[in-house]
């Protein structure tokens, strides 16, 4: 078993290196995976950790084996992984969480992620947890009972009411976020979650409500395991290709604006467009 101060230097170093996956300048983001314990969100050690579709168990429950960029087994059964270090370092860069915001977690797990998101809303920030897995759930509101600014739920959020967010932060794979999940981000609110339009295509969205609506912009390849009630295929009218994918400027709700020529993916309440929204206006 490592000691106090070995565990100390390898926290500090995966900070480091989670610092520089943000892309930012925000001392915070540092301090935030620094300060969150990984192994308490964690299933007791050893535990299994995922390269290349395969589980590796490590050699023992020494929480130094934590601290890398690794995707750890929540539950092995159901895929269900705490994810990809590197990748949530870089999302929470770029959706930029704020002192005072209110946030929406989508697919919380067991609360790690959900965790960092309440540190770097301090003071006056809440952060809303959704997280279908009833048992992920319980391990959730257990883990993140010292984190007096984080209320959990076990149940869809697809269905359930979603509160006015400044960020709604998802982690499970979406074919289609719901239009509440739009509805619900307040004036320059942010929705990052990763787009699932066909069986070959994993892409982090990031939408912005701004004054003119809703602006999109694609990030990095991201791959999650499907959001239930929101990545079915079967409302969809049209599915775009790995180039239109990465073309997509803006959202449109169907109800205030038909598809046109610009749409990239359909849906029955919601459509992509390559035009951005001032070109739009115009």
């Amino acid at each position: 078993m490592s000691s106090a101060r070995d565990l100390k230097k390898a926290r500090s170093f995966y900070a480091d290196l989670m610092a520089t996956a943000s892309r930012s300048s925000d001392p915070r983001f540092r301090q935030a995976f620094e300060a969150v314990p990984r192994e308490a969100f964690m299933p007791p050690g050893p535990w299994n950790i995922l390269v290349d579709h395969y589980y590796v168990e490590t050699p023992d429950n020494d929480p130094i084996y934590l601290y890398q960029n690794a995707l750890v087994a929540l539950d092995i059964a159901k895929g269900i992984n705490n994810g990809e270090p590197y990748l949530h370092a870089a999302w929470i860069g770029a959706v930029s969480p704020q002192p005072g915001e209110q946030v929406c977690h989508i697919g919380a797990g067991t609360g790690y992620y959900t965790a960092m998101l309440s540190l770097l809303v301090l003071p006056d920030g809440h952060v809303t947890a959704f997280e279908i897995e009833d048992s992920l759930a319980q391990q959730a509101q257990r883990n993140l009972a010292s984190y007096t600014n984080v209320s959990v739920t076990s149940g869809d959020a697809t269905r359930l009411p979603i509160p006015p967010s400044d960020l709604i932060y998802v982690n499970a794979g979406v074919t289609c976020p719901p239009l509440s999940w739009l509805r619900a981000l307040r004036p320059g609110g942010r929705l990052i979650f990763p787009w699932r339009p066909s069986e070959t295509i994993g892409l982090a969205l990031l939408i912005r409500r701004v004054d003119e609506g809703y602006r999109a912009q694609p990030l990095m390849g991201s791959w999650f395991i499907p959001c239930v009630g929101a990545s079915s295929l079967g409302d969809c009218r049209r599915t775009p290709d790995r180039h239109e994918a990465h073309l997509v400027a803006s959202v449109w709700p169907t109800e205030e604006r038909e598809p046109d020529e610009t749409a990239v993916a359909i849906y029955r309440d919601l459509w992509f467009s390559s035009r951005d929204l001032q070109a739009a206006a115009t």
